[in-house]
């Protein structure tokens, strides 16, 4: 793709978020909703082939459906109520129609199933876009809604993300399949934790998004896209291996590194709502996630591939591609723990 014609791409979609960020107007958000669909479309299909052709076809399916329930949500409410504001008190029908919608968007379950085969069939930058920048337009409306949203509904399709994020990744040796079921059970914590604390989303969601942007540029630092290749790459390049390892660690949720402070948060914040059995299952089904990673670990750290000692060296010699953003990126996905007192104080 030509450079001009990705920048007026990338402007657009970076656009359609900032306007359904800034509006308090229905229709202006889903216009930005729409700018943000079409313009991404030929980002997903950036290297063209009939995987991405096909991943992208079921991408614009599924956010064309849910962008028509969407407007027929906002249909409903301008007809009960006479208002196009966001802010204004959604009838229960219209609030789950729209909550449906956003899922979908989303990619919670029971609308996961197009998230890991549209994450499987395009790049590793396209797929670092889907599955970070395309969850904050939905996850903001979500949190403007937070006060006439079904907290039952929520909850159900919290407690399915996280199983089924656990459950999906547990078979999978595609890198991009691993993290796409990771973006469905992280969606789920998110999602549990809306109705009692939103602001505890939006910082869930910005933990999220580090460690995931730092795991896809070690990817595409390392080239990896398997789990064969990951541990083979053990003996060319160590040092980002280990540091994709400890991301990964990090993003099932084992303490020390910074993705336990949002599951430690949001329990903590379910217990204090008398949501006990809920969070109780939720952090039994999350050590789904945190087995495959720590499967992942053990298969890449602990075995050894047959090598020559050149091979072994070679990493000193490699020359890195840029790494400007990646040892900010890293600390604040490993290291955020000590300051969840400070945190907990500001929520």
């Amino acid at each position: 793709m030509k450079p001009p014609i990705l920048t007026i791409i990338m402007f657009t979609v970076i656009s359609g978020t900032i306007m359904v960020l800034m509006s308090s107007h229905w229709l202006t958000i889903w216009i930005g909703f729409e700018m943000n669909m079409l313009a991404i479309v030929p980002i997903l299909m950036k290297k063209f082939n009939p995987r991405a052709v096909e991943a992208a076809t079921k991408y614009f399916l599924t956010q064309a459906t849910a962008s028509m329930l969407l407007m027929l949500g906002i249909i409903v409410n301008l007809l009960l109520t006479g208002q196009w504001t966001v802010l204004n008190t959604l009838n229960p029908i219209v609030s789950n129609m729209m909550t449906v919608a956003l899922s979908m968007k989303l990619g919670l379950s029971p609308f996961h199933f197009w998230v890991p085969e549209v994450t499987q069939g395009i790049p590793l930058t396209s797929g670092m876009i889907l599955l970070t920048w395309q969850k904050i337009a939905p996850l903001s409306i979500l949190y403007q809604m937070s006060s006439s949203m079904n907290p039952h509904l929520l909850m159900t399709m919290a407690f399915m993300s996280i199983l089924i994020g656990g459950w999906g990744g547990l078979n999978q040796t595609q890198l991009r399949k691993i993290l796409a079921y990771s973006s469905i059970a992280h969606m789920g914590w998110m999602i549990a934790v809306t109705t009692y604390n939103p602001t505890l989303m939006l910082l869930n969601l910005t933990i999220y998004i580090m460690m995931t942007l730092g795991t896809f540029m070690l990817f595409m630092l390392s080239s990896s896209t398997t789990t064969l290749s990951l541990s083979i790459m053990w003996n060319k390049l160590p040092l980002i291996t280990s540091l994709i390892l400890i991301i990964m660690l990090s993003l099932g949720g084992l303490p020390p590194l910074s993705g336990f402070v949002p599951k430690w948060m949001i329990i903590h914040e379910l217990t204090k709502n008398n949501m006990i059995p809920a969070a109780m299952l939720m952090t039994i089904t999350a050590l789904l996630n945190l087995y495959f990673y720590m499967r992942l670990t053990y298969a890449t750290a602990l075995t050894m591939f047959p090598s020559t000692n050149n091979m072994k060296m070679k990493w000193q010699f490699e020359s890195t591609k840029n790494m400007t953003l990646l040892p900010p990126l890293i600390v604040i996905s490993t290291m955020l723990l000590p300051l969840t007192p400070m945190v907990l104080t500001l929520l």
